[in-house]
């Protein structure tokens, strides 16, 4: 049996961040992650403004900028008849110091968090092992026990322990905390095709005859997201490989005599989710993240909501973890500071699910026609100083957290 100030399930981006800045306050803090290493491809690679703020204040800014990565300034989409590409959002146009959004491989982010986490005393990341059960007692969770690789158990006490570990968290089975979810249209392949220099830069949509694509630049590729009909993957695997490239060219003709899909093992599926605890705690436990709130990918938000979460969690909990007088007040402030946000989120990600990517999948939206656009998208087009509004939202949500004066750097 083991002991530790803070016990975070989960070596993702939020429980990497709320790790390293507990530790830079002087808690004691121990990191599980099932996997032995960071690789996984086609998780979310965007670092937003606010997270790149967040990693100057800790003074991290220069390492980060010595990683792999794109940036990704607007947002763009083939309107008219001539499927010319019109700007819907333009993060150039934020007068703030990081006005784009970073694209980097996200084991490259978290390795970053994990070497600057292995500098403080307090801050242990042990690989290789998976929290299997919550430790209730007389009402209370204290700790957790795991598994590792190879096979051993054993148990680690804690004064709190946070649930980082994604929308497939065993926590979220608890009935207290009960979990509210939303319908959604779609699911999300994704894959990559080669880039070629003169391709179109940034992040480009597609949204045409019930096809609905978003392509990110990612210098020598692009990493493509192809929205589908809930539940409709499968009955496309069924067909060859070549009719899915065949189809791909025909939506994107620039994309025409390159070596494309290879096989449908290279095409990954994401069975969309949006949903949230009612509760994200009881004594002894705090969900934060896709632990606490699964997000569409629609925005592509999920990371930086995760991330802010954890920013939030770690001002709450930091300097009363350190003195030995955590509440459950402190515990729940969090959620109270970040639930607003979260539905705020949320709801924008299901008006879009209604009224566009619904719509398109149905073939209902005529995107070479820009009078049969949806409202907003019809005002942007007409209205420029509109394109600043996605960006910002985007890039800040409804709050951006200030992490404890204590963690910076």
């Amino acid at each position: 049996m083991e002991r530790t100030t803070c016990c975070i399930v989960g070596g993702g981006p939020a429980g990497m961040v709320l790790g390293l800045l507990l530790a830079r306050s002087g808690v004691e803090v121990t990191v599980l992650e099932k996997h032995g290493d960071f690789l996984r491809d086609f998780r979310g690679d965007t670092v937003h403004p606010t997270t790149l703020h967040l990693l100057d204040d800790l003074g991290l800014a220069e390492r980060f900028a010595e990683l792999p990565q794109r940036r990704v300034d607007r947002v763009s989409l083939p309107i008219g008849p001539a499927g010319e590409l019109f700007t819907f959002g333009d993060f150039r146009e934020l007068r703030v110091k990081y006005n784009y959004v970073a694209l980097v491989p996200q084991w490259d982010f978290l390795d970053m968090l994990a070497d600057a986490g292995k500098q403080e005393p307090t801050f242990q990341l042990r690989m290789n092992t998976e929290a299997t059960e919550l430790i209730r007692e007389r009402g209370r969770v204290n700790g957790v026990r795991y598994r590792t690789a190879d096979g051993a158990t054993g148990e680690i006490r804690a004064t709190i322990t946070v649930a980082c570990d994604g929308r497939k968290s065993f926590v979220r089975t608890l009935p207290e905390l009960g979990l509210r979810d939303f319908p959604t249209p779609m699911d999300v392949r994704w894959f990559r095709v080669p880039r070629r220099p003169d391709d179109p830069a940034g992040a480009i949509g597609l949204i045409r005859d019930r096809t609905f694509l978003a392509l990110l630049d990612r210098g020598d590729y692009f990493q493509i997201a192809s929205i589908i009909a809930k539940g409709t993957d499968q009955i496309g695997r069924n067909r060859p490989i070549e009719e899915f490239n065949e189809t791909l060219v025909r939506q994107l003709p620039w994309l025409a005599g390159r070596d494309l899909v290879r096989s449908w093992d290279d095409v990954k599926v994401l069975h969309v989710t949006l949903d949230r605890l009612r509760r994200w705690h009881v004594p002894g436990l705090l969900c934060i993240g896709d632990a606490a709130h699964a997000m569409s990918p629609v925005g592509g938000i999920g990371i930086n909501l995760a991330v802010q979460d954890a920013v939030a969690a770690a001002r709450c909990l930091a300097e009363p973890l350190r003195e030995g007088r955590l509440e459950r007040r402190h515990v729940a402030a969090v959620q109270r500071r970040r639930w607003p946000t979260t539905v705020l989120l949320q709801r924008m990600q299901r008006v879009i699910h209604d009224n566009v990517v619904g719509p398109a999948l149905r073939g209902e939206i005529d995107f070479g026609n820009v009078a049969h656009l949806p409202l907003p998208l019809r005002a942007v087009s007409k209205l420029p100083w509109l394109r600043r509004i996605p960006p910002y939202v985007l890039a800040y949500g409804a709050v951006r957290e200030r992490p404890p004066q204590s963690a910076l750097r």
